[in-house]
């Protein structure tokens, strides 16, 4: 069966200021729709078509040659776009709390170190990718950064290999309609929109 895009879970102006209704608009209906419609295209009527997404992208180097490039890119961007939606949301911002919090501290010494660093990676991402904040091998938190579409779930691509629980994605269709070339200014903001109940059970699933 096909891959599907997934609809948005909320209002296209539900994170505005922070990101605004167009930004939304194209970032959902264009760029995450061609990702699907691209990985579609890419495995249909072979043995791949069928296999999960997550299946696809953690082993990018066991895929055939010639599949590796569309699904790296398209699964990638698939599951990275799936991911960002549900971790945002109306109301968002704040801080955490419970054992997600008590995590962060442990890991980064506080909430705001933690935000720090975070945007220290995205700023840092020479051209398109994300930033992420992940559950590594040893069960705690880290921070690490990815190219294009790459995330850390896929192995032997990824610098640090672990499950993502938060990504801040940092190509310019992003941000670009509203913060033009300030990623940082579109990083400080993008922090109100972070749905803390979702990045929790993420968490909670992957420690």
């Amino acid at each position: 069966m096909p891959f599907e895009l997934p609809a948005l879970p909320y209002d296209v102006t539900a994170l505005e200021p922070s990101i605004d209704s167009q930004t939304m608009t194209i970032h959902h209906d264009k760029h995450h729709a061609a990702y699907v419609n691209n990985l579609n295209a890419a495995i249909k009527d072979t043995d791949l078509d069928g296999k999960t997404l997550e299946a696809l992208i953690t082993d990018i180097n066991a895929l055939p040659a010639d599949k590796r490039g569309p699904v790296r890119n398209n699964g990638g961007g698939h599951w990275n776009h799936t991911m960002f939606w549900e971790i945002m949301g109306p109301g968002g911002g704040g801080a955490p709390t419970g054992e997600l919090a008590a995590a962060i501290d442990a890991a980064f010494g506080s909430f705001d170190a933690m935000k720090e660093a975070v945007n220290k990676a995205g700023v840092g991402r020479f051209g398109s990718g994300w930033a992420w904040v992940i559950v590594g091998a040893d069960g705690k938190l880290a921070i690490t950064s990815t190219p294009n579409q790459d995330n850390p779930l896929m192995v032997g691509v990824a610098e640090v290999v672990g499950k993502p629980i938060l990504g801040v994605d940092v190509w310019e269709h992003a941000y670009y309609l509203k913060y033009q070339n300030r990623r940082p200014d579109y990083l400080t903001e993008w922090w109100n929109t972070v749905n803390w109940k979702a990045v929790a059970d993420r968490y909670a699933k992957a420690k």
